[in-house]
């Protein structure tokens, strides 16, 4: 069968994808970073572009709220259009108080109590990696580049926790596995690129945390945070 949520010509889509969430900020990516951006996508405003970065040929496409979501595109890209390599770059809430706002995390796993990878791939396990190779990229970037860097596990949840407490859910988290931010996506999206045999990781800019709730930043100070973790997956990517 074709697609129904990516339509385009399959040359039109390049091996390696950057993957916000807002449209909106997939077209301030196209804008502001690439060369000559060409818009490949408008199904459902879903919006993609193609275009160069440093002489490599990128997408920048989004992928909504949430796993279903991010599911749906991830397999698009990676079933129909051979996608090879996808940098999800989002936003998140610190989970752990060494982890500031304006912080960069980067998911080496997402942990979930999410069903996704039940219905999806018949497994039960709760934890999923996301790819080695594309961390280490991102690590030695981040060094390259002196930008700052957490990494490890995230957890996904389905429960937007800023406006319903998910502490049942954060209680019943094994002491062994320790998440160290929360945001809706990336445990779905590891689970496609593993059945897909491709890679892909998360980069996500910490917003909010409970231990800095006096801390508000402003919509310029957000986009600076954003562009930082742009850059970086930009950078990495197309190494």
């Amino acid at each position: 069968m074709n697609p129904l949520h990516i339509v385009t010509d399959k040359n039109n889509i390049a091996e390696i994808v950057l993957f916000p969430g807002d449209p909106l900020r997939a077209k301030y990516i196209a804008e502001k970073y690439l060369e000559n951006p060409e818009l490949i996508n408008t199904v459902r405003n879903m919006l993609g572009f193609t275009g160069t970065y440093k002489g490599k040929r990128i997408t920048v496409i989004a992928h909504g709220m949430g796993i279903p979501s991010i599911g749906i595109y991830a397999y698009e890209l990676f079933h129909f259009y051979n996608v090879k390599k996808v940098i999800r770059i989002g936003t998140a809430g610190a989970w752990v108080p060494e982890v500031k706002i304006r912080d960069l995390v980067l998911a080496t796993k997402a942990y979930s109590d999410s069903n996704f990878a039940y219905g999806y791939r018949k497994i039960k396990e709760k934890i999923v990696d996301s790819s080695k190779l594309l961390n280490d990229v991102i690590i030695n970037t981040s060094k390259e580049l002196n930008i700052p860097l957490h990494a490890g596990t995230i957890y996904t949840t389905e429960v937007f926790d800023v406006y319903q407490s998910i502490d049942h859910l954060i209680n019943a988290i094994p002491r062994d596995i320790k998440p160290i931010a929360c945001e809706m996506e990336a445990f779905g999206l590891f689970h496609i690129a593993e059945h897909c045999g491709k890679d892909a990781t998360c980069i996500i800019s910490i917003v909010d945390s409970k231990f800095q709730k006096d801390v508000h930043i402003t919509a310029e100070e957000r986009e600076q945070s954003l562009d930082q973790m742009i850059i970086l997956a930009l950078e990495s990517i197309i190494k």
